[in-house]
Order: structure tokens, then sequence, then C-alpha cells
């Protein structure tokens, strides 16, 4: 299972919800807070705290490679190169 922590308006959040799609990738969204850093779910931004460490978004976690990251272009090569 993919989760994407991300936040909607965010470009580099997009990128990667764009390649999620382009491979037809199922994945969970949350959308722990705003672009501009505004907490929107208290609940989710602890999650992306505890599991990434920082308040950075994206942030994708792979369970079933046991993978977390942030960065787009980070996020984009691993899904070509993992689910291409």
């Amino acid at each position: 299972m993919l989760e994407l922590y991300q936040a909607e308006g965010c470009p580099y959040s997009e990128k990667a919800r764009q390649k999620l799609s382009e491979l037809g990738v199922s994945y969970i969204i949350h959308n722990p807070r705003t672009h501009d850093g505004e907490t929107l779910n208290k609940q989710t931004h602890d999650e992306l705290l505890a599991l990434g460490g920082e308040d950075q978004i994206p942030f994708l976690v792979d369970h079933q490679r046991q993978e977390t990251m942030y960065e787009s272009d980070d996020i984009v090569e691993y899904l070509e190169e993992h689910y291409a």
C-alpha cells in the first residue's frame, strides 16, 4: 500500500500525484496541512512527523517495500523504478 502526504495547491505534491495517476497505482492520500504550513488535520500531521521526522511534503510511504521518502523528484524516480 502506498500513502502520500501532500497538500492541495502544492506543485511538488501535484507532481507526485500525477505520476501515481499516470502509472495507475492505487494510493491513499493525506492532507495534513496546507501548502503554506497551516495544519488541517492534527492526526495526519502528527503521523507525518512520526513517520518521517519532518514537516515536509510531499512524503511517500510504501508499506510493501518499507520505504519512505520526501522530494517529488525522488518520489517520481522511485515510482518509475518500482511501479512502471
